[in-house]
């Protein structure tokens, strides 16, 4: 049983990206903090599991280095973050096709011109979106006119043909919204961070980075610790333990943060992910893995031991199959027999790992979406996660930086 202090000037419950954000602002700012997380590592969603010598992200999980706050708060090169190649691998009847970033690899410019993903008016235009969403302050993008991204992309004249083959699996899998109905602001601030930065993992995995941050809070965080009420300017734990401050921070993910504050419900999004060893990969490529059906369930893929080698152990290989919205039924049969019109009988070798069922994976952001709700609740009470601000890893940062920089201001 970790040792708790009987006062402190902030309290936050919840050790995830978020919450780690909100402490470490408060520390480097001399108030004295205990970080309260109920499960027994940190980061929350976003943690990795070494099964027999293969690192398990908790869902198909990437860093997009060009999110603003990964560079503020967290050392990347410590890290030592490995990158996809800049694209995608189609999967489209029984043949793959690399359908790349021209502007980035030149060498893909001829692949992706004949890959049948859509017309060439479809991939002028996706040039052009590339073209509109780098331009000017990211900002602007979350202010635009709003509307569902399917309605979105088909009034910007995209055929329904690279919807399908496209647009549904690489950000249906990334928003965990199959149907593309996520607010269009969303998804111009997901193009511009593919567009203008590298997609990749921690050669540690996805679990290193709420670690880093964590280090730099030492004998703050205290784990297995469970809140069951927040009253005031205290905070009683599920095992009786009281401690007296005076702010608290309710970081957790909001099926839980409802426990604890009165939020509005909003609508989670679910996601399943399945990983198998593979003694031998079903591709050399270091790209993404879309399914050009836009059927699924399995709509992206990706050979992580081929972008990280120490995702897997010398000789063996790791394949993730991502199910966004699908948690219920035998997810590995499922993913199998997506992945056998793939890359054939092969798949019948691999062996199942893990299977994850996440029914909270984040929530939904459909039009009007507006970014930066509320945080502070009254009587000492503020909320901060990515469910206050963009649902990624940039919210939830940030997110909690905001939290951490309005309770010193009401302290101090």
């Amino acid at each position: 049983m970790s040792l708790l202090p009987a006062r402190v000037d902030v309290v936050v419950v919840g050790a995830g990206v978020a919450g780690l954000a909100a402490a470490r602002h408060l520390h480097a700012k001399s108030f004295s903090v205990a970080v309260l997380e109920a499960q027994d590592d940190v980061g929350g969603r976003v943690r990795t599991d070494v099964v027999e010598g293969f690192r398990l992200d908790r869902g198909f999980q990437i860093l997009l280095t060009s999110y603003p706050e990964l560079r503020r708060q967290v050392d990347l090169d410590a890290l030592d973050v490995h990158a996809f190649d800049p694209g995608a691998l189609v999967m489209y009847r029984n043949r793959s096709y690399v359908v790349g970033d021209p502007f980035r690899a030149p060498r893909t410019f001829v692949s992706t011109l004949r890959a049948p993903i859509g017309t060439p008016l479809d991939k002028m235009r996706i040039a052009l979106l590339r073209s509109r969403t780098l331009r000017g302050d990211a900002r602007e993008l979350l202010s635009g006119s709003d509307l569902p991204t399917i309605v979105a992309l088909r009034r910007a004249g995209f055929s329904q043909k690279v919807i399908n083959r496209f647009f549904r699996p690489l950000f249906g899998g990334i928003q965990l919204d199959p149907s593309l109905t996520t607010s269009r602001r969303m998804f111009d601030i997901i193009f511009r961070s593919l567009s203008a930065g590298e997609s990749g993992i921690p050669r540690l995995g996805m679990g290193a980075l709420p670690r880093q941050m964590a280090d730099r809070l030492p004998g703050l965080v205290h784990l297995n610790t469970r809140v069951a009420n927040v009253e005031g300017r205290a905070v009683t734990t599920a095992d009786g333990r009281r401690i007296e401050c005076r702010a608290v921070i309710v970081a957790a993910e909001l099926p839980a943060a409802r426990s604890l504050v009165s939020l509005p419900e909003r609508a989670s999004r679910r996601a399943g992910a399945v990983y198998f060893a593979a003694t031998r990969a079903p591709t050399a490529e270091k790209l993404v893995v879309l399914d050009g059906s836009g059927k699924g369930p399995v709509l992206n893929a990706a050979v992580l031991s081929n972008v990280a080698p120490s995702y897997a152990p010398a000789g063996q290989h790791l394949v993730v199959a991502a199910m966004p919205d699908v948690v219920e039924g035998d997810l590995e049969s499922m993913a199998r027999d997506q992945m056998r019109t793939w890359w054939g009988s092969q798949v019948d070798a691999w062996r199942h790992l893990r299977t994850y069922r996440i029914e909270h994976a984040g929530v939904e952001q459909r039009p009007p979406f507006s970014p930066k709700r509320n945080l502070a609740f009254g009587n000492g009470v503020f909320v901060c996660g990515d469910h206050r601000d963009t649902g990624s890893l940039q919210g939830a940062m940030f997110s909690g930086r905001r939290c951490g920089e309005l309770v010193a201001g009401a302290l101090a």
